[in-house]
């Protein structure tokens, strides 16, 4: 879950099963009672009708939280941003960065530093579609050194510059649980 309206989703398909929770948050829901197999199933196939998937492993729980977190820490939280990203995964989780790491590539295939670019790329899709910003006062906030540091990067991401995005308007910003 990685917005408002999966959060009140899963909160209705938590309501419509009659089972009791305390609170939806982004990618975690806290229960206030233990489901038998039925139930656990049934809200399974309830939560897949909404788009969402009921993670059992561990390791994917935690791969999906560490998700969710970097979604937070670039779209949400920018005062977080000039903190060092292994420092904060490291205390949010209380495990140390390369655990984290390893645990996440192994499961998505792509490293927690590739996944942070994409998100800082989306959130500067965002901001540059809303065009209030100059590309230096983006690249500030997203943590980046420079504009030229974020061109290149976005180039290399994207395949276009930020100023040819700029131009063409393109709606092709992906939604932040599809990247």
């Amino acid at each position: 879950m990685v917005c408002p309206r999966c959060i009140t989703a899963v909160e209705k398909v938590l309501t419509e099963q009659n089972i009791p929770f305390q609170s939806v948050q982004l990618g975690k829901a806290i229960i206030e009672e233990n489901l038998d197999k039925h139930k656990k199933d049934s809200l399974a196939k309830n939560l897949q009708n909404e788009g969402f998937e009921l993670l059992d492993d561990k390791k994917t729980k935690i791969s999906e939280q560490i998700k969710n977190t970097i979604v937070e820490f670039v779209h949400y939280q920018n005062k977080n941003m000039k903190q060092n990203l292994s420092d904060y995964l490291s205390s949010k989780f209380n495990m140390d960065y390369s655990s984290l790491s390893k645990l996440f590539s192994s499961q998505e295939k792509i490293t927690i530093e590739k996944y942070l670019i994409k998100q800082k790329i989306e959130r500067a899709k965002e901001l540059l579609s809303y065009d209030e910003k100059t590309l230096n006062e983006i690249a500030y906030e997203l943590n980046y050194s420079s504009s030229a540091y974020l061109s290149a990067q976005f180039k290399a991401v994207t395949g276009i510059t930020p100023s040819k995005y700029k131009e063409l308007k393109p709606d092709d910003r992906k939604s932040l649980d599809a990247i």
